[in-house]
């Protein structure tokens, strides 16, 4: 990063290379809509570009300061509008499967995604970040500029939203 905030763009072009995937991945989760998940990277990317004499290694790794700029990207977008689509290929469909559970997989695929959709945006972005990326707690809380426990307390929340939300997705599917 030191020689990116120099001006050196093939240290710049090695950062895009090693993290511009995760950031987009992070992104898709979080917008749902491809082209503009896209943008956001591309927008995140930019801005590492163009502050990066603001970074400090002492407070924070490169991946970190990216994400965090990638998730405030995203709620940003997510407070702007809400987005309606369902990511290409979220329903994949298992050619073993009979058709009855195929289209009761994707009904759940979709409900689980409606779910997550409702999700206010800061709850959503830390269960991607620790269910969906990997990251431990305290990885996400430096990503989302939080506590751990700040972290510990969103999750519980959206966990419980969705179970909520899921509970009553089954009773409306059982009353069919």
């Amino acid at each position: 990063m030191g020689w990116s905030s120099g001006g050196d763009t093939r240290a710049f072009d090695e950062i895009v290379v090693r993290h511009g995937p995760f950031a987009l991945r992070v992104a898709r989760r979080l917008v749902l809509d491809r082209t503009l998940a896209q943008d956001i990277a591309q927008e995140a990317i930019v801005r590492v570009w163009t502050r990066s004499t603001r970074f400090n290694a002492r407070r924070a790794r490169v991946t970190t300061w990216l994400y965090r700029i990638v998730v405030n990207l995203c709620i940003d977008q997510r407070r702007r509008l809400r987005p309606e689509s369902f990511p290409e290929g979220f329903d994949a469909i298992d050619p073993a499967a009979s058709v009855s559970d195929q289209i009761e997989a994707r009904d759940r695929s979709q409900t689980l995604l409606a779910a997550l959709n409702e999700l206010p945006a800061r709850q959503r972005a830390a269960i991607t970040l620790v269910y969906d990326e990997g990251l431990s707690g305290a990885e996400a809380a430096r990503v989302l500029g939080l506590s751990a426990k700040a972290v510990e307390r969103l999750l519980a929340r959206g966990r419980a939203l969705l179970r909520q939300r899921l509970a009553g997705a089954h009773d409306v599917q059982a009353g069919d």
